[in-house]
């Protein structure tokens, strides 16, 4: 854990369901054994890390999130001009990994509310899971059949398609 780590900065949700009280006075021989394991192992060790990080951090290089501006679409690019053709699929994939990214942290706070709430995670848990079905339910409208070999272009065709059906729906 960083030093700098900030308990408050994103604090937990508090619980909706009640916790079970206790119905035995005698101590838990699990968390003996992890009490133990915790001051004679990891004490030791994460002080140990502490004291050679310390040292390490006068030669610690400097990381920069690398920022790209947005570069035009399939649709812009002029017929023939490889490079743009080449930059709209590396911006395309980009967002592919971005939008993934997006689907994995909403996952992770549903399983999180699940986690924390229990056999009654469906009903005070019903925010998240309408989220989650929202952005699965656009990442599979834009990424769905494409395939493993996926592009820009396949993505473009199958939005031209989905316009195309809707037109003739309304139609």
């Amino acid at each position: 854990m960083p030093a700098d780590h900030d308990k408050d900065a994103y604090p937990e949700p508090p619980r909706q369901t009640p916790v079970a009280e206790k119905q035995t006075a005698l101590p838990n021989p699990a968390v003996i054994l992890s009490q133990l394991f915790y001051y004679s192992v990891d004490v030791p060790v994460t002080t140990f890390r502490g004291v050679i990080d310390s040292f390490r951090d006068n030669n610690k290089p400097v990381y920069y999130h690398q920022k790209y501006r947005r570069v035009p679409d399939l649709t812009e690019c002029q017929e023939g001009e490889y490079t743009c053709y080449y930059e709209a699929e590396m911006q395309w994939r980009r967002d592919f990994k971005v939008d993934q990214e997006i689907v994995k942290v909403v996952q992770e706070r549903l399983r999180a509310c699940q986690q924390r709430e229990g056999n009654s995670y469906q009903q005070n848990c019903a925010k998240e899971m309408q989220q989650f079905s929202e952005t699965t339910k656009n990442y599979q409208l834009r990424y769905g059949d494409l395939g493993a070999y996926a592009s820009a272009r396949k993505c473009l065709m199958k939005q031209k398609e989905r316009m195309i059906a809707a037109q003739a729906q309304s139609a």
